[in-house]
């Protein structure tokens, strides 16, 4: 199958490339039958009602009030998941992590989309007002932010250690019938001894822009200006 009209394309090259498409085309397959192997865990364990600390809905709106929401109550509606993602910023993490950074500027843009059918919200260690803080500079008025400095749920989900070191970490959460939480799914950016970066990319466009090119992504952290 030809992708391109292009003439004088070398026959090696064009070898090269459909051998690639078929490579291609395996690694679809595989992911959508990891998807559904996901789909497919069982209950997870029941979690404890967590407490966050939230401001105001408004991010323009100044820090105060602050209330506190619980774990179910971030729930919108029946039949659907909780996504929240683990935010590096707060307790020893004391500059916010452009990595996690970039991740939430890009789903910032597509929070509209994501609540058509699941629940999306931001936990960091920092305190109300520093997240607020940085999520205006970024923009972040599509994202619902909270602090779980006081509590133990980061730590509880691998996205804390004991001495207040801070990981991104991506959660999903069911909720049954009764109002029963469960932990359904989490993942780290570090998989495997060689896989340091990459366990959550999926939730990256920039990654996998930067993964169609002849560089690859390089030094990405480079004349990086946040």
């Amino acid at each position: 199958m030809r992708l391109t009209n292009l003439r004088d394309e070398p026959a090696d090259y064009v070898r090269a490339r459909e051998e690639l498409r078929q490579a291609e085309i395996e690694l679809m397959r595989h992911r959508e039958r990891v998807a559904e192997q996901r789909r497919r865990l069982p209950p997870g364990p029941v979690v404890d009602d967590y407490v966050f600390e939230e401001g105001p809905a408004d991010l323009q709106a100044g820090d105060t009030p602050v209330t506190t929401v619980r774990l179910s109550e971030l729930f919108t509606g029946p039949g659907r998941d909780l996504v929240v993602y683990h935010f590096m910023f707060g307790k020893r993490q004391t500059e916010a992590c452009p990595m996690c950074t970039m991740w939430l500027d890009g789903i910032n843009g597509v929070a509209r989309h994501i609540a058509q059918n699941v629940d999306f919200a931001v936990v960091a260690a920092a305190g109300t007002p520093e997240l607020r803080a940085y999520a205006r500079k970024r923009g972040w008025t599509g994202l619902r932010l909270l602090s779980a400095g006081t509590g133990t749920f980061k730590y509880d989900l691998g996205s804390e250690d004991a001495e207040g070191n801070q990981d991104s970490t991506v959660s999903v959460f069911t909720r049954d019938d009764d109002g029963t939480v469960r932990h359904f799914y989490s993942a780290h950016p570090r998989m495997a001894d060689d896989i340091d970066q990459r366990g959550i990319d999926l939730m990256s466009p920039v990654w996998h822009v930067l993964d169609l090119t002849s560089r690859g992504r390089g030094e990405w952290y480079a004349g990086l200006d946040y």
